[in-house]
Parts: C-alpha cells; sequence; structure tokens
C-alpha cells in the first residue's frame, strides 16, 4: 500500500471517527453556527416555498434532505462542525427537532418542554434540567402540528390541547396559548419496546421476592385487581408485568385509551378508545364503550389500562359475572383512598343509580387486591398489597397482606385465607410462609 492510499484511509477513518462522534451525542451549536443553520433553513425554505405548499413538508423531506446536503459542503467549516450544523437542520426539516436526541436514549422515559427553550427530561427516574432547545416558539409549534396531522388531530385557537401518539406508541400532550400562558408546551411519555419482568423489578428494587411469588399465584388464580397509584408512577408498566403471568391459553381483551400494553400471549384481542374527528359522521368510542362490547367477544378475562370515570361499573360487574382475573389502573393515594373516595367518585359519573351500601357491597364481591405503587426516596415501590375482605355497611374493608415502610418490604402477617382457597381452586399454589412478618430491605 503506497503512502498515498494510506493517508487517504486515514483521512477516511478519522472522518468516520467524528462522524459516529457526531451522530451518537446531543448537538449543540453556539451562536455562529445557530446563525449559519438559520440562514440556511431560510434560503431552503425560500427556494421550496411552493413545492412545500403544494405536498406538505413530509411530501418534501427527502429533497430538502438532498439540498441541504449540497449546501452545508460548500461551507468554510471544519468537517466536524458541518456534520453538526447538517444534523441541527435535518432534525428541525423532519421528525422532532432537537427532541429526537432524547427519543433515541431508552434510558429517557419522559420529555417535558416547558417552554421552546426550557426542556427537562427524566432519566432513571431523575428529572434533569437540558440546554437544549427549539430556535423559537414558532418552530415548537411547527414539531407539535408535525406530530398531530399525521393522526387527522388539529391544534389551534380553537382547539389549543391536544392529545396523540408518536410513531412508536409513546404518549403526547401538547398545549399552545391562550390554555398555556407562557406558549406551547409539549409532553411525551416515552413508550418502552422492552415489557419489564418480575425480575427486572426485583433488581430495581420495585417489591421484594415474596411479593412477586404472591402476585404471580394470584394472577395465575384469577384474581380480580386494581393497580393504583399516582400520575407516572408506572401503573401500566406494572399491570403489563402482572398480565405477563396469565395462562397462555386463557382469552384475554385489553382496553386502552392508548394501547401500550405488550402482552406475548397468542390469545389476546387489542381494543383502543377513539376520539370524534372533525367529520361529523366519525364515531366516538370511549374505553366505557368497550368495555361494554368487550361482553360479547367472550374473554376469559378483560385488562382495562385505565379507569377514569363510570366505566368502573361496567368494570365491577364483569368481575363479578364470569370475567375472574380481570385486572386495570387507576389514579389514587392508597388504598383506602381508591375504595373510600376515587371509586365513588367514579361511580357518581355513571349514569346507574346506587346506594353507598350497594357500591361498598359490589365492589367487596367484586374486587380481590389493590395494588398500590408510589415513590419513595425517588424510587418506584410497591407500598401496598391489599386484599379486599368484605364490606360493612357503607365501608369495604381492607386488610395490607404486604407493605413498604421505614423497614422495607414486610409482610404485615395477615394470611388471606378466603383469597388462597378461590386461588388454589384455579390452580394457584400459594406457600404460606410468605407471609411471615419480616423486612426485606
Amino acid at each position: 500500500m503506497g503512502l498515498l492510499e494510506k493517508r487517504i484511509n486515514k483521512i477516511e477513518r478519522e472522518k468516520r471517527s467524528v462522524a459516529d462522534k457526531v451522530q451518537s451525542e446531543t448537538v449543540t451549536l453556539d451562536k455562529e453556527q445557530q446563525d449559519t443553520a438559520n440562514a440556511i433553513i431560510k434560503e431552503i425554505s425560500s427556494e421550496n416555498f411552493n413545492t412545500i405548499s403544494q405536498n406538505g413538508i413530509d411530501g418534501s423531506v427527502e429533497e430538502l434532505k438532498n439540498q441541504l446536503h449540497k449546501k452545508i459542503e460548500k461551507l468554510d467549516v471544519s468537517y466536524e462542525d458541518k456534520l453538526k450544523i447538517e444534523k441541527n437542520i435535518a432534525s428541525n426539516i423532519s421528525g422532532l427537532g432537537p427532541l429526537e436526541e432524547f427519543m433515541l436514549d431508552p434510558d429517557i422515559t419522559e420529555i417535558m418542554v416547558l417552554r421552546y427553550d426550557h426542556i427537562v427530561i427524566e432519566k432513571n427516574g431523575e428529572k434533569i434540567n437540558t440546554d437544549v432547545k427549539f430556535t423559537s416558539e414558532e418552530h415548537l409549534v411547527n414539531v407539535i402540528q408535525r406530530i398531530v396531522q399525521p393522526i387527522g388531530r388539529q391544534i389551534n385557537l380553537s382547539t389549543p390541547i391536544v392529545d396523540a401518539r408518536l410513531y412508536d406508541g409513546s404518549r403526547v400532550n401538547a398545549t399552545i396559548r391562550p390554555v398555556s400562558v407562557d406558549g406551547a408546551t409539549l409532553t411525551i411519555r416515552r413508550f418502552s419496546s422492552k415489557a419489564l419482568t418480575g425480575d427486572d423489578y426485583l433488581k430495581l428494587g420495585t417489591l421484594s421476592i415474596e411479593m412477586l411469588d404472591f402476585l404471580r399465584e394470584a394472577v395465575k388464580g384469577k384474581a380480580n385487581i386494581i393497580v393504583s397509584g399516582g400520575t407516572n408512577t408506572g401503573k401500566t408498566t406494572l399491570l403489563n408485568m402482572l398480565s405477563g403471568f396469565i395462562p397462555e391459553d386463557e382469552m384475554i381483551v385489553t382496553i386502552e385509551d392508548s394501547c401500550e400494553l405488550q402482552l406475548k400471549t397468542p390469545n389476546i384481542r387489542r381494543l383502543e378508545a377513539k376520539e370524534s374527528e372533525t367529520n361529523a359522521r366519525a364515531m366516538k368510542i370511549d374505553v366505557k364503550a368497550l368495555v361494554k362490547n368487550s361482553l360479547r367477544m367472550n374473554p376469559d378475562r378483560i385488562i382495562v389500562g385505565e379507569i377514569r370515570d363510570g366505566t368502573i361499573v361496567d368494570m365491577i360487574s364483569a368481575m363479578s359475572t364470569g370475567h375472574e382475573g380481570s385486572m386495570s389502573t387507576t389514579h389514587a393515594n392508597s388504598p383506602a383512598n381508591l375504595v373510600n373516595s376515587r371509586i365513588p367518585i367514579f361511580y357518581s359519573m355513571s349514569n346507574a343509580n346506587f346506594t353507598a351500601e350497594t357500591q361498598a357491597l359490589q365492589i367487596a364481591e367484586a374486587l380481590d387486591l389493590i395494588v398500590q405503587i408510589g415513590f419513595r426516596n425517588k424510587k418506584r415501590v410497591i407500598t401496598h398489597i391489599t386484599e379486599v375482605s368484605g364490606a360493612s355497611g357503607q365501608k369495604v374493608n381492607l386488610q395490607d397482606i404486604f407493605v413498604y415502610n421505614h423497614n422495607g418490604f414486610t409482610a404485615t402477617g395477615y394470611v388471606p385465607g378466603t383469597l388462597i382457597s378461590k386461588l388454589s381452586v384455579n390452580g394457584a399454589k400459594i406457600d404460606k410462609s410468605i407471609f411471615n412478618k419480616k423486612a426485606d430491605k
């Protein structure tokens, strides 16, 4: 190999190394680089105004990127700076602009745009302020439009709030003025392509081995379960993990606002709520309607992603009429808060008229377990596994089986004998020694 060829190969290796570095890092341009990028964006937009007007930005992306590359090649800057500027502009022409970097990081679970120039991420349970920003309010609004338009949604003065879902299943909420007075906001709840297993939860310290063993057998034995917790505590992820213990031969119907559950069982039918669109003939189908419809689909179990309204009446009815082992999630601060406050509120949102005593009796007959998840010391943990053990007048009786306190994960010593008998009929095998009172730190 000649000296010239060696020199060429060395240059190519160095360029590949620089390209890999720029590709793997978050790109933040300095003022001079940003001014250059803005000038190129303005130039490309001007040159392609008619094309973009006719085809839209998405229909013109590849041609715009080709033009961009040619303009970048003419810049009198280093190779690394060229790559940085091109990457910055390309992300703004298509995709999510400066948020693209965060979408590639599997450890980031939430992206919160408080303003166009203030972006916060949640990574490994910690909220982190970043230096990343949109170039302007208009830039942020354009990205929001790019998200919602392909699914037939609009965000404008008459509809200043929108919920949507990204191509990977991540949930999106966006607002603009006048409801968000400081400018547009964008929140992206990331969708994990990897479903967590029970072993993953043990490694994360979310529960103890005794709790996991009990929950595994409770699901197999067809306990009716509600996962309860606050916002962003991981209710749906936990529900997904619990659903993994359902025997493969059972017929399941899942019902969600946005499909997030990742059940691996072969016998599954997934239903998703549908908002009404601008076309008056487009039918709105909510979770309540889907729960009613699922009863005609002959499922063994019904899994509802989240209950937040009168749907609770239909779900309680399903749990009591041949759909044992059904599960759902809802917002509540504790098991007591769920049965004494939240569920009665949901009942009041239905068209049914039940007395407080009837409500308590229905809940006690249908529901077996409440699994409460929350944050302790910035870590997600299961704080309660609680049995619903009957009703006394207007009150639903609860018995904690496992709790998380200053001693760590603790069995309370209570043995749910009636529930164990019910679960054993359905094939569950529970070692009663797991209820011996002890702490697992």
